[in-house]
């Protein structure tokens, strides 16, 4: 079987199984195992034919249907590329749909046969998006499996008007995105040029291959068309990535109203095939012999730009988040930001045609790729946490949490891997991929002057969003039970959730702490998946490797970089140890006491800490009010009054005396 062949049959697989799920669905627990079941042949499938491409290096396209009177074509191309994107959403897929089989059973009013068939129809359209080599007829095909099946999922709930008015903004932004990117491929499909370049057969003249073939002429003769063809598909994809300024229009809100499964699907997969796309359409339809007059550096300075924009704006606001589910979508946004920076640096490094700064360029897209891949595995499973969470105790607001970690530990210990991991904190996946953006940004200065300042920016933004996970685990399950959640243990009797639910959480969360001790492991998949990509400007990156293995499954970075997770965290079990240690030696005695409640007999729920008390002055800080404040307030000045003592004065404001 082919890497083609093995797509199509997983495709297929899919499309079967939402058949079926919709036969049994009056039995919900049968429905579940049959959808699992399909998307566990379907996984294995696709991971077969994304292994054998990256295993081949070299595999071309494959045709399956063509149908020359309407002038398209189905063709699927498995190249290194694709199949990083089809091995992560198989390896998303899978957990997400075991996770479903206990979680839908809190939706009693809500049938199953409008979630099971419609998932799988949504896990078909992201294989198909990221495999095709139709630019105009497929992809839009693919693109609706995926959009409409979505609308229907994110307003699951449909009796909640805030989740119908969420599914209703997905479904808008998602087909402004698909007009946008269309109509970039009609301008460089269907303008006239002149030349040996502009040929291809016209009945395939949406190929991605005759495009290509076709830019190089485009770029000389029709500099404007392309670049007006280029910005539509930033737009196109940048909407479906969630980048800035359009994620906050449609994201924030489809993430919180989607059952978890679906938020994690949206959140670890979806958004990526947006990723996808950027690269794809700007780094591999370029011919790599023309890259001398491909503006690479323009669009990477773009990219880079709005990659720091978005990092900043999504974390800020989540921030200021005290919804779950609201909170991880803001940072989806602030996430993807840095993938998009990645990008950016990559093309940017790559303009300036210069062989001493290529070996940066590979480590900012093999950072981009690494990052894609982890905030995958980390942002999935903090959905999976959030969605145990809320089916536990039926809330997603925070400040009605606390203290879960006493009846759910195990989640607990999940949801702290994965806090720590899309902080960025060393020995998890989520530093590796971010240490790999910073290396590449200070040291590639020489390209742009004030690229520094958006790698000082992107470090900035992983503290806020370390900031604002010590307020999602600190709130949620450390500290003091609160009432709220005392009631629902007494009402249930056990919060834990279910074990196939701890199963998939386990199972992503294992893979965060391999992922950061052995970084060399995913390293190497990046560099597979860069050798197979061996067509377009993005061929340059498979010329050279992002990292090379050191000791302990570490890797040495360009710059003489050397990451070794496993010392570093041996480094900080010895620092605990021996601040344990001396800790012992003094021989204090120890008491244990119940905290002093400032005179009060009992403790009451209103002493917790929540998390609307975290963060006050920063999060006003952070808002584009508090900026403003911040900057055009006078400072108030201090007055004596002889008789009221100290009274403060400001401009505007009113005076206040004793």
């Amino acid at each position: 079987m082919s890497p083609g062949q093995g797509v199509i049959a997983s495709l297929l697989t899919c499309l079967v199984g939402a058949g079926l799920c919709g036969l049994v669905a009056p039995r919900r627990r049968l429905a579940g195992w049959v959808a699992f079941a399909a998307t566990a042949l379907s996984s294995g499938l696709a991971l077969y034919a994304a292994g054998k491409a990256l295993a081949l290096g070299s595999v071309e396209p494959e045709m399956f249907l063509k149908v020359e009177s309407m002038g398209f074509a189905l063709t699927l191309h498995i190249d290194g590329l694709s199949a990083f994107f089809i091995l992560l959403i198989a390896s998303i897929a899978l957990p997400a749909v075991f996770y479903s089989i206990d979680y839908m059973e809190s939706y009693p009013e809500y049938g199953v046969g409008r979630y099971y068939p419609l998932l799988l129809i949504f896990i078909a359209a992201l294989y198909g998006l990221v495999s095709t080599t139709d630019m105009m007829w497929f992809f839009f095909i693919f693109w609706q499996m995926m959009t409409v099946p979505g609308f229907l999922l994110i307003r699951f709930e449909r009796r909640r008007a805030e989740n119908r008015r969420a599914a209703l903004k997905f479904l808008v932004m998602m087909e402004i995105a698909c007009a946008a990117t269309m109509a970039g491929a009609e301008l460089l499909a269907g303008a006239p040029v002149s030349g040996a370049a502009a040929g291809g057969g016209a009945a395939l003249k949406y190929d991605f291959a005759t495009v290509s073939s076709r830019l190089p002429a485009l770029l000389e003769q029709r500099s404007l068309l392309t670049a007006a063809a280029f910005a539509l598909f930033l737009a196109g994809f940048g909407i479906k990535l969630g980048m800035w300024p359009f994620g906050r229009v449609w994201l924030p809100d489809a993430h919180p109203a989607a059952p978890s499964p679906m938020s994690a699907m949206l959140s670890g997969v979806m958004l990526k095939t947006g990723v996808y796309g950027v690269m794809r359409y700007f780094l591999w339809l370029v011919p790599l012999e023309r890259r001398a007059i491909y503006p690479a550096w323009e669009w990477g300075a773009v990219m880079t730009i709005l990659g720091t924009i978005t990092l900043l704006t999504g974390t800020a606001q989540a921030l200021k988040q005290e919804q779950t589910k609201r909170l991880l979508a803001f940072h989806s946004i602030g996430q993807l930001g840095y993938i998009l920076f990645g990008v950016g640096m990559a093309m940017l490094l790559l303009g300036m045609d210069d062989p001493r700064l290529e070996p940066l360029a590979v480590a900012a897209f093999a950072g981009a790729l690494l990052h894609t891949l982890h905030h995958a595995t980390f942002k999935s499973l903090l959905f999976l946490n959030a969605g145990s969470v809320l089916w536990s105790t039926g809330t997603q607001d925070l400040n009605r949490l606390g203290g879960l970690a006493r009846w759910m530990p195990w989640t607990a210990i999940t949801a702290l891997i994965a806090s720590m991991s899309i902080s960025g904190v060393p020995g998890l996946n989520g530093f590796i991929s971010k240490w790999a953006l910073y290396v590449a940004g200070v040291e590639g200065w020489p390209a742009a002057s004030w690229l520094p300042v958006c790698a000082a920016i992107a470090i900035l933004t992983s503290a806020l969003t370390l900031a604002s996970f010590v307020k999602f685990f600190g709130a949620g399950f450390l500290g003091r039970s609160s009432a709220y959640v005392e009631r629902k243990a007494r009402e249930r009797g056990r919060l834990e959730v279910p074990w196939r639910m701890q199963v998939s959480q386990w199972l992503l969360a294992v893979v965060c702490v391999v992922a950061g001790l052995l970084p060399a492991v995913t390293f190497g998949l990046v560099q597979l998946a860069l050798k197979a990509g061996h067509r377009g400007l993005g061929a340059v990156f498979g010329t050279m490797n992002p990292a090379t293995p050191a000791f302990l499954a570490g890797v040495r970075t360009v710059g003489q970089g050397v990451v070794i997770a496993v010392l570093v965290v041996l480094g900080i079990a010895a620092g605990m140890a021996l601040a344990w240690l001396l800790s012992r030696l003094g021989g204090a005695p120890r008491r244990r006491v119940e905290p002093w409640l400032c005179g009060y007999a009992t403790h009451e729920d209103s002493m917790r800490v929540t998390a609307h008390g975290l963060y006050g002055h920063l999060k006003s800080g952070l808002s584009a009010r508090g900026l403003a404040r911040m900057m055009w307030s006078k400072a108030p000045t201090r007055e004596w009054d002889k008789n009221a003592g100290p009274r403060h004065t400001a401009s505007g404001g009113k005076e206040s005396g004793s």
